[in-house]
């Protein structure tokens, strides 16, 4: 099994970091990952920032030459796994950019006229690591689930990975978060994580 870890957050002292770190411990003593590659993308300089003008079309994203290494990434990947914070009741700005990005229409998916596309990246699975201030229940009671609504159903299943598993820790800046016991179920998970 081959893993894509994409990280989003600038700070390398962050707990963000430390589920990064949690995951390729775990990957690198399970048997059945043999490869892990992270793609951070604040380190990486990408730019989140949609451009389209005359000769840079948005139809002709899933072509870009700018992204090619991107794309090759998610293709190499048999498993992909998001770290980042909830800020504001969702993901960074960042990671939203590459998302508008690289999910694109001709290589994320393909348009059949019909209610639903084909979905391009079947046979995928994803894993999203994500930590808040607030309360775990937070996003389910006052933002009737968004976070996992728009990551599973607008994004992933829309692209045809249906495997999805979430991590949502809550309360990380409170004494009481139990911190470290969450990174070590993270370690585990990845440490047995069979596919």
């Amino acid at each position: 099994m081959k893993t894509l870890i994409i990280y989003t957050h600038p700070n390398h002292q962050s707990l963000s970091y430390a589920f990064l770190q949690k995951v390729v411990q775990g990957s690198s003593e399970n048997p059945k990952i043999n490869e892990v590659r992270v793609l951070d993308l604040y380190e990486e300089g990408f730019n989140p920032i949609l451009v389209f003008y005359e000769h840079k079309r948005r139809r002709d994203m899933h072509a870009d030459p700018d992204l090619a290494v991107y794309r090759e990434q998610l293709k190499w990947a048999d498993k992909i796994v998001f770290v980042y914070p909830i800020w504001w009741g969702r993901p960074p700005a960042m990671l939203m950019g590459y998302i508008d990005q690289m999910f694109a229409s001709g290589f994320a998916y393909k348009d059949q006229g019909g209610l639903l596309p084909d979905g391009l990246l079947k046979g995928k699975s994803v894993v999203c690591i994500s930590s808040m201030k607030g309360p775990v229940y937070y996003p389910l009671f006052w933002l009737n689930n968004a976070h996992k609504i728009l990551m599973k159903k607008a994004l992933f299943n829309f692209v045809g990975i249906k495997k999805v598993k979430f991590f949502e820790f809550g309360s990380m800046e409170s004494p009481r978060g139990n911190q470290q016991q969450k990174l070590e179920k993270i370690y585990d998970y990845f440490k047995t994580v069979d596919r």
